[in-house]
């Protein structure tokens, strides 16, 4: 459905009428800044066809659109940019990464946003851009360049977050706390998901400011579009150290278990054997045979449960001495 719509002409917005009539208006005016903004959220195919009936979309982009689940990216068609972003969201009790999908349409004289889900980093940046008449005076790419610089600040904040995990899982792991497999592949794969939606993104952000392809004119936008993009390489920079150290602390633990096992392991074999001198002894005299050594004894028993002892008590100091104890 259409969530708002709106003409901006010299840095203030005014109501919108018939869509042809406006698109017409505004690229026969004299004002270059002035463009139409509209807002959709989750539309269908038919509600979406009634904007591009005027628009004239690409199938292509329009078809991504409506269907979404789209990869990050960055498209030109003709006189067209479309934007596919991954706004994320993260969840502090539990540590998780929830990926959103946001889709721009960039054009002569319109943007087009287009929100899909409930995760959306768009609200209230309409009113914040409205609120700053010289932002408005970008343009359809200023609007653009203010989307793209939210979904990356959120990168930005996502990535102090499972910084701050990863740091207390590392010392969890190298220290005497006990720490499950299980919570070091949920963060890893976290971290993946936090990749793939920023990865994708980086060169398609550098060709809006450095390409000669590049719809952006020359100038204070690709400037700003260098910034974010500046800011985006420093996300995937620490993302792809992230990986790299959780592969390492995981090795590492998989190790420690390894050391722990055989430790245990260890420690049951020395007092098996410990346990099986007696156990041996006294299955001996267990057979209830009429002629055994040491029968007619009158201190035999005793005399048989001090040399179990003894056994048991050297068994132990050696196993000791070796460290399996």
């Amino acid at each position: 459905m259409i969530v708002d719509r709106a003409i901006y002409e010299d840095g203030h917005r005014r109501a919108c009428g018939d869509l042809s009539d406006e698109l017409a208006g505004l690229r026969a005016g004299s004002d270059p800044t002035a463009f139409l903004w509209i807002g959709l959220k989750d539309p269908t195919q038919e509600e979406f066809d009634e904007v591009n009936e005027e628009l004239q979309l690409h199938p292509l982009a329009v078809e991504d659109a409506v269907k979404g689940l789209q990869r990050a990216k960055v498209e030109l068609y003709d006189d067209t940019v479309f934007v596919v972003l991954k706004p994320l969201r993260y969840i502090d009790r539990t540590s998780d990464i929830e990926t959103g999908e946001v889709m721009v349409f960039v054009g002569d004289r319109f943007v087009v946003t287009v929100r899909r889900g409930e995760l959306t980093p768009l609200h209230g940046i309409r009113a914040e851009i409205e609120g700053d008449p010289e932002a408005l005076r970008l343009g359809p790419i200023g609007v653009l360049h203010r989307v793209l610089d939210r979904v990356v600040d959120g990168y930005v904040e996502i990535d102090a977050e499972v910084e701050t995990d990863l740091d207390e899982l590392e010392t969890a792991v190298f220290s005497d706390e006990r720490t499950d497999t299980g919570s070091i592949y949920r963060l890893k794969r976290e971290v993946l998901e936090f990749r793939r939606a920023a990865m994708p993104l980086s060169e398609p952000l550098k060709m809006l400011h450095a390409s000669p392809r590049s719809p952006v004119p020359e100038g204070e936008l690709r400037l700003l579009l260098r910034d974010v993009s500046d800011h985006l390489q420093g996300v995937i920079d620490h993302v792809e150290s992230y990986d790299d150290l959780l592969s390492g602390i995981l090795s590492a633990h998989l190790a420690q278990v390894s050391v722990q096992q055989n430790d245990d392991m260890r420690k049951i074999s020395a007092w098996v054997a410990i346990a099986a001198v007696p156990t041996m002894i006294a299955g001996v005299y267990g057979m209830n045979f009429d002629y055994m050594p040491e029968l007619t004894w009158h201190y035999g028993y005793f005399i048989v449960l001090a040399v179990m002892a003894g056994a048991c008590t050297t068994m132990f100091r050696l196993f000791k001495r070796a460290g399996w104890l």
